[in-house]
């Protein structure tokens, strides 16, 4: 995967009111390839994401209200076997008055095609997530990605840099995904808000109606200009904070409160399927 170049954000302001940073840094960040998976990959960590993913269930976009029947727009489609919807007359009358011996599909239904989110996960693998932290995170992440595999979904690893693990609207694969994140070792500061300006671009090629982010660190941002900015500019952004270890809860607040979502702690593994219903329930 080639490099990504970041783009120019807005200028930082003086000094952030999180508790994890004394101020925006002359640091520029950089987009990595996604590195070469584990020839052998971390069995706890499947398990673990086996788990999660066991006791996760993420709400289907809602239907509109207009919708008789399935979810999303009401398209124009050709009749196929097996299928049962309500005839679009008007275009099925302008096909047979075109065609003196019709066929089946020459019949236009009306019927509502499934409605897909575009979702970026970004994934704190700093120096202060190491362990067992980064191993519920990643495991996190896996759960996550296999329910949301009808959409389209990126994944962003992070540390002072960023990994762009999964563009989106690539197949969705989620034990590989987990195990490119092993294979990262968490190290280096926090620069929280360069993963939200790459989630950023990634839903701009989006033309989904729900656009989000989750945001999954323990927010102790110390790299990097104040992520509020960039948190404001998003569609949504929601936080999962890692609650077992250094945090700023404050941050982690601000984050969700600018990117009209919510914050959602994180003790344990445990506390992930209830925290992801409640973010994509609305």
């Amino acid at each position: 995967m080639p490099l990504l170049v970041p783009g120019q954000g807005p200028p930082p302001p003086g000094r952030p009111r999180g508790g994890s940073a004394p101020g925006p840094t002359e640091d520029d960040a950089t987009a990595l390839p996604a590195p070469i998976e584990r020839l052998v990959a971390d069995p706890e960590a499947r398990r673990l994401a086996r788990r999660i993913a066991a006791r996760l269930l993420i709400p289907r976009p809602p239907r509109s209200p207009s919708a008789r029947r399935g979810s999303g727009e009401l398209r124009s489609l050709p009749y196929r076997d097996g299928g049962s919807a309500e005839i679009d007359l008007d275009r099925t009358l302008e096909q047979l008055a075109e065609r003196p011996f019709p066929e089946p599909h020459d019949i236009v239904i009306r019927d509502r095609a499934r409605t897909r989110r575009s979702v970026v996960l970004a994934l704190d693998i700093s120096g202060s997530m190491r362990g067992e932290r980064v191993t519920t995170a990643a495991a996190t992440m896996a759960a996550i990605a296999s329910e949301l595999q009808r959409d389209l979904l990126a994944v962003v690893a992070f540390w002072s840099d960023a990994a762009v693990l999964l563009e989106l609207g690539q197949p969705v694969r989620p034990m590989a995904l987990l195990d490119s994140v092993l294979a990262m070792p968490a190290r280096g500061l926090t620069n929280v808000a360069f993963p939200l300006q790459v989630a950023a671009d990634q839903l701009a090629r989006a033309s989904s109606l729900d656009k989000r982010v989750v945001l999954l660190s323990d927010c102790v941002h110390n790299a990097g200009p104040d992520p509020r900015l960039w948190a404001a500019g998003l569609p949504r952004l929601d936080v999962l904070l890692d609650t077992t270890g250094e945090k700023d809860v404050e941050l982690g607040r601000d984050l969700a409160r600018a990117g009209h979502g919510m914050l959602l702690p994180i003790g344990s593994h445990r506390d992930v399927p209830p925290a992801i219903g409640r973010i994509f329930a609305r």
